[in-house]
């Protein structure tokens, strides 16, 4: 998951327009970005929405 937002948030035209758009912090983006810090979930659940990123659980195998 970490991965997959901080490549949305790579490819996006601006991460202060993401920023504006979600109500999430810019440097607190712009961190994730990096590797400085990590985001806590229900911000994480934002970006998900707002990049049309769904997190969904698979059937374990038996055995």
């Amino acid at each position: 998951m970490t991965e997959l937002l901080r490549q949305a948030l790579g490819e996006a035209d601006s991460i202060r327009g993401v920023a504006k758009a979600t109500g999430l912090d810019h440097s607190s983006l712009v961190r994730f970005v990096n590797g400085e810090q990590s985001l806590r979930l229900d911000l994480a659940d934002k970006l998900a929405a707002h990049f049309d990123i769904e997190c969904r659980r698979t059937r374990r195998r038996k055995g």
